[in-house]
């Protein structure tokens, strides 16, 4: 089973895309567009393309739920940003803007932002309110990994 290749959507252009697993770490670039498939920093994600990431890839998705307006947002948007670095590839990294998505933000049933959510193929695995530090959203995402990941 390791050596079936894993499904993820492009952050560009949302195509799915068959990437070994062996191969993650590889920089792998979208058989569409040819965007990097790991950009090293959170892609925006947009109701469009929400489900080929959180439902369809095969690796887990972080989500950070922010609005442009919140402080606490803005304070730990740098800190969400290294944290791709640390995390990528063993799983993606994407930001919500709950003000331009409020569907998203209604299906979720965000009450306060930032939020972040961890899911694995349409499931959510766990969900954190507020603004954390990078180790700490480094922590909490690893201890909230299905093991193995």
């Amino acid at each position: 089973m390791a050596a079936d290749p894993l499904q993820l959507a492009c952050p560009q252009c949302n195509a799915l895309n068959r990437v070994p697993a062996a191969r993650l770490g590889d920089n792998p670039v979208c058989g569409r567009c040819r965007a990097r498939l790991f950009p090293g920093e959170p892609f925006a994600l947009t109701g469009a393309g929400f489900d080929a990431h959180a439902q369809r890839s095969d690796l887990p998705l972080l989500v950070d739920f922010w609005a442009p307006w919140c402080g606490p947002c803005r304070t730990m948007a740098p800190a969400y940003a290294q944290a791709a670095a640390l995390l990528e590839p063993q799983l993606r990294l994407a930001k919500v803007d709950t003000e331009a998505e409020p569907a998203l933000g209604a299906r979720f049933g965000i009450r306060s932002i930032p939020t972040l959510a961890l899911f694995l193929q349409g499931r959510e695995l766990a969900r954190q309110a507020g603004a954390m530090p990078l180790q700490a959203i480094v922590q909490w995402t690893r201890q909230h990994l299905p093991h193995g990941r």
